[in-house]
């Protein structure tokens, strides 16, 4: 039997109880920083903080908003994707962007897009190879501090 549940973390409580497995993969981010983001992109961005748990821990996290750009048209952006280390190739990642496909689905978003780090091979392989995901752009980024 499948003892695995997803969750829409909705309270600062829920969301600190992600934030372990999300440090892993947002290192420059402490606590407060997190929630606060958390917070703000939620009430000003519309993004959505998912968990897999199994067993009554949480292991792995999502964070996804719906846009529109011109570009892609009405989507769904995937900010935030991360499995416990400890429990990777169990197929929690797989699920959460299942669950990420039938939100963008049943909101009549037209596809999901992400980005990830130059240096995650293994995620990419992920996305390419299991989950059909395209390579379509790279993603360039400034800083203005």
């Amino acid at each position: 039997m499948d003892k695995t549940t997803i969750e829409v973390l909705q309270s600062e409580n829920e969301i600190m109880r992600a934030f372990p497995v999300m440090k892993q993969l947002r290192t420059h981010l402490d606590e407060k920083a997190f929630l606060g983001l958390v917070l703000e992109a939620k009430a000003k961005d519309r993004y959505n903080l998912v968990a897999l748990i199994d067993d009554g821990e949480i292991v792995a996290v999502v964070g996804f908003k719906p846009m529109i750009t011109l570009y892609y048209g009405r989507f769904v952006w995937v900010c935030d994707l991360v499995t416990d280390a400890k429990r990777r190739l169990k197929g929690y990642g797989e699920k959460l962007l299942q669950y990420v496909h039938g939100w963008a689905k049943e909101y009549n978003y037209e596809s999901v897009a992400l980005s990830s780090g130059l240096q995650r091979t293994d995620a990419h392989r992920f996305y390419e190879d299991k989950m059909n995901y395209d390579k379509v752009s790279y993603v360039f980024k400034t800083s203005l501090k």
